[in-house]
């Protein structure tokens, strides 16, 4: 799969393991993970591969987030992303790293 970064912090977090912006900073267990996600998305061969990957909890938003989608580093943050087919192979966009409130738990 294609994988493109709709932020530059989302590029640095996951080529450098921190970013220079201070509003978006993680614990290195969390950037850890999240370059271990981002990984998953790079060797998946299409969507269908990411529903056998229990621990990404997979799912297709609804609601205000429809067309997105989202897997989770953890039970407190997840990476939403957009998916698209540009002919040859699938194309996600990752949008952002979402800290799910207790709203969501």
């Amino acid at each position: 799969m294609i994988v493109f970064f709709e932020e530059n912090y989302l590029q640095e977090l996951y080529e450098k393991g921190k970013t220079d912006d201070k509003k978006h900073r993680y614990q290195p267990e969390i950037v850890r993970k999240y370059k271990r996600c981002i990984d998953i998305l790079f060797d998946a061969s299409g969507i269908e591969s990411l529903y056998g990957i229990n621990s990404l909890n997979y799912e297709v938003l609804k609601g205000d987030k429809a067309g997105i989608s989202s897997i989770r580093i953890n039970r407190q943050y997840r990476i939403e992303f957009t998916v698209s087919d540009n002919g040859v192979e699938p194309v996600a966009t990752v949008c952002n790293i979402l800290e799910l409130s207790n709203h969501y738990k």
